[in-house]
């Protein structure tokens, strides 16, 4: 395989190819996929590595249409542990359905698997092999049962700290703007229908961009 093929391939399974389904405002039918994961992207993977709390064998790679903030649909990719794969394809499904709107979906490698980066971008994403924040305990996301949507307009707040710094403004949850999520809508309800617990509930920090299977 020459040097160019390898990148273009490993720049679609990341996403970096952000692909459009559709003219503004029209929504073609839901497409979506599980899989293993490839191994030409295995061999590039930035967002785990040896000494991660799951084995690769144990991840899948779930393709999903999601609906814009262009009012267009758009297709992405997520890594998830292979137990959620199907249930998280159908929570895509729904949101697609119901076009609620999301910035971008993308792996996290397109950003070296930073998770501030991910965070200043507005990206929604899922396994990312990291610590908590401030700790050596590994994330929920470590173990591909954690979600991350639209960080921008669902931020994390730990008193004055508010993460990402884009997200300030919508520490307000008065505000009634697409993409937030709130408690008891629909986006909330969903994820508890697969048992999965919001971080919107939490007392302290609050973590309105983060679901789980384990509720931490």
């Amino acid at each position: 395989m020459t040097r160019g093929l390898a990148a273009a391939l490993l720049a679609a399974v990341i996403g970096l190819a952000g692909a459009q389904d559709s003219r503004p405002g029209s929504a073609p039918p839901f497409r979506g996929s599980v899989s293993t994961i490839p191994a030409e992207f295995r061999a590039r993977m930035t967002s785990w590595h040896p000494g991660c709390p799951v084995p690769l064998s144990k991840l899948r790679l779930v393709r999903t249409s999601y609906w814009g903030f262009d009012q267009r649909a758009h297709r992405g990719k997520l890594i998830v542990a292979a137990r959620w794969a199907g249930p998280v394809l159908g929570l895509f499904r729904k949101f697609y359905g119901w076009r609620f709107p999301i910035r971008h979906i993308v792996l996290p490698e397109a950003y070296g698997s930073d998770d501030d980066r991910l965070g200043d971008s507005d990206i929604t994403s899922a396994f990312n092999c990291r610590f908590v924040g401030g700790t050596t305990s590994w994330s929920e996301h470590a173990y591909g049962r954690a979600i991350d949507i639209n960080p921008r307009e669902n931020p994390y707040v730990a008193g004055r700290h508010v993460g990402p710094k884009a997200g300030r403004r919508f520490r307000n949850r008065s505000l009634r703007e697409p993409g937030m999520v709130h408690a008891g809508d629909r986006v909330v309800r969903a994820f508890q229908a697969l048992g999965w617990g919001w971080g919107g509930y939490w007392s302290y920090p609050i973590d309105y961009m983060h679901f789980s299977a384990t509720g931490r």
